[in-house]
């Protein structure tokens, strides 16, 4: 166990100094539009040491040392600093001379030994470029020997040519195993046996990632220009994670970095060997509906066509994603969606059963945040349609089926449904007799027609908005332009997410952001928005990005 528990240190270690090391990246490329900054024109080299059946990788394809912007807080320094300072190792004197244009983190098998009566103990394997291999060797010697010194024994060994060298590490240290391979790498491992598997990879070419159908199909399209790139065997992932999914379409998934003049997008496609069809019609401009959402909304979501949106692979990559990642699709729907849960409990209706079977227009969805940071109020636009009329007309029966009233209402002369429900208020009064009582009116929804679409709202004052946002509609908002104009077109429409809006309440609805927004603290103090979309055409794979806008750009 000692072998798992102490190299997940340095990985999590060299993890975190890539995710640190890319955002530094990021906002130099805005602050100073580098010239000399590489990216990548083809895939991580690394590739070739790489199982085929590896859960994942995750690459850096440039120097980090191109990537300076974070100097000026010194937390690219501090980094470099903390990382080897339990090794004795210099970074500027030990590791920069020689180091390259790569470094790859790999979870290269589930089970070293593959005896599952010990347990499970992860391979892992870190692969850093070098451009020059006797520099490295002399880094690798000398690694090692300040590891004996501090009470390691240490093993040599030659495989296939290659000189390995690995330690019986003391409690307190880190089990490590190493190598030079030829011209080009230096490998480290939690074991030895993980870099003799890296070797044999190499050695028979049809055991490696490079040789996998669907890694050579993804990386084809998602490897221009990138500047860093990660890939998921998802099945494996599942499996890594101890789950049995009820439902998998998607094998594996490529995500890469791409710079933008006004920010950074993560594209990914998600590849499956079944025949796919998208949700609705791709858009090649962004819905009318949204015109009716306010810009001061944190939260925006627009599209076409939600009748057959459950039974839609995007709805089933989403089953399969949230239950890898929590166990339970469930959980982090009621956590992300909670406005919309509570307006299903509350009225007692199903959402894809009384609301979205008869969206097949467009619609659009807005979160405004509520001043006092709790609950915010939410906007509903659907365009008329075939059924949109009936679809009203069920809500009104339901909500009458709850108690509520179905009362006219006129706001600057527009004319409003209201749901409204009656409530006691009691006081103390100062005659004999004790209480009085007096009946107060509560509003739990609205709804209007305005030109060819149907507005439904939470409450009086998101309607007010609504009616008299005029030109300041979020269609209108400089910084929603410029989030969408990152995203390709066609597309199937857009999600929003305005962060210094949003940020206390998601961190309400989900508490482990908070930790994420630790880990990656430059990257969310300058964090202003994102937005996600999917795209692409090809039957046989699911397309999409993330924009991520930052404040500087």
């Amino acid at each position: 166990m000692n072998r798992q528990r102490s190299f997940i240190g340095f990985i999590v270690a060299g993890a975190i100094a890539l995710l640190v090391i890319a955002i530094a990246g990021f906002y130099w490329f805005f602050a100073k539009s580098p010239a000399n900054l590489i990216a990548s024109s083809s895939g991580p080299g690394a590739a070739i040491f790489v199982s085929k059946l590896s859960p994942a990788m995750v690459s850096l394809l440039t120097n980090p040392d191109r990537l300076q912007a974070l100097e000026r807080e010194e937390e690219l320094s501090k980094l470099k600093t903390s990382l080897f300072a339990k090794s004795g190792i210099d970074y500027k004197q030990d590791i920069q001379p020689w180091l390259g244009d790569e470094i790859t983190l790999a979870i290269a098998t589930l089970d070293i030994d593959r005896d599952p009566e010990n347990g499970q103990q992860p391979g892992y394997l870190l692969a850093l470029a070098t451009k020059q291999p006797e520099k490295s060797r002399e880094f690798v010697e000398l690694l090692f020997s300040k590891r004996a010194l501090a009470g390691a024994t240490l093993a040599v060994e030659q495989y296939k040519g290659v000189k390995l060298i690995s330690d019986n590490s003391q409690p307190e240290q880190d089990l490590l195993a190493g190598a030079v391979v030829g011209e080009g790498f230096v490998l480290f491992a939690n074991d030895p046996k993980v870099l003799r598997d890296a070797i044999n990879n190499v050695q028979a070419p049809d055991l490696n990632l490079t040789s996998s159908p669907e890694y050579q199909k993804a990386t084809k399209e998602r490897l221009k220009g990138v500047l860093a790139v990660a890939f998921l065997n998802l099945p494996i992932v599942a499996k890594w994670q101890g789950l049995e999914l009820p439902e998998q379409l998607y094998n594996s998934q490529i995500i890469s970095l791409v710079l933008n003049p006004k920010g950074l997008l993560a594209e990914t496609t998600f590849l499956t060997s079944s025949e796919i069809v998208p949700p609705s019609a791709p858009l090649s401009k962004p819905v009318g509906a949204l015109q009716y959402v306010p810009a001061s909304a944190g939260l925006a979501i627009s599209g076409s066509n939600l009748s057959n949106l459950a039974d839609s692979d995007l709805a089933k990559l989403w089953r399969q994603a949230t239950a890898t990642i929590y166990g339970s699709g469930e959980d982090v729907v009621s956590r992300l969606a909670k406005p919309l849960a509570d307006v299903q409990k509350r009225w007692g209706i199903n959402l894809p059963e009384d609301i979205f079977s008869w969206v097949q227009g467009e619609y659009a969805i807005g979160l405004l945040p509520d001043k006092e940071h709790t609950t915010p109020h939410w906007i509903f636009v659907v365009e008329k349609s075939e059924g949109v009329e009936k679809g009203v007309a069920r809500l009104d029966a339901i909500a009458s089926s709850n108690g509520l009233s179905i009362n006219p209402l006129t706001i600057d002369q527009q004319k409003i449904s209201a749901w409204t429900e009656l409530t006691t208020a009691t006081k103390k009064s100062d005659v004999k007799e004790g209480t009085s009582f007096s009946i107060e009116t509560k509003v739990q929804g609205l709804h209007t027609t305005l030109g060819n679409y149907e507005i439904f709202a939470s409450d009086l004052e998101t309607m007010d908005e609504i009616l008299t946002t005029k030109n300041n509609s979020i269609i209108d908002n400089a910084n929603f332009k410029d989030s969408i104009a990152a995203i390709p077109l066609p597309n199937q429409g857009y999600v929003y997410l305005d962060w210094t809006k949003s940020q206390n309440l998601l961190e309400r609805q989900v508490p482990i952001l908070k930790l994420v927004e630790v880990l990656g603290k430059p990257f969310f103090n300058n964090l202003r928005s994102l937005t996600v979309s999917s795209y692409g055409t090809d039957t046989r794979s699911l397309k999409g990005g993330v924009f991520f806008k930052l404040h500087n750009s």
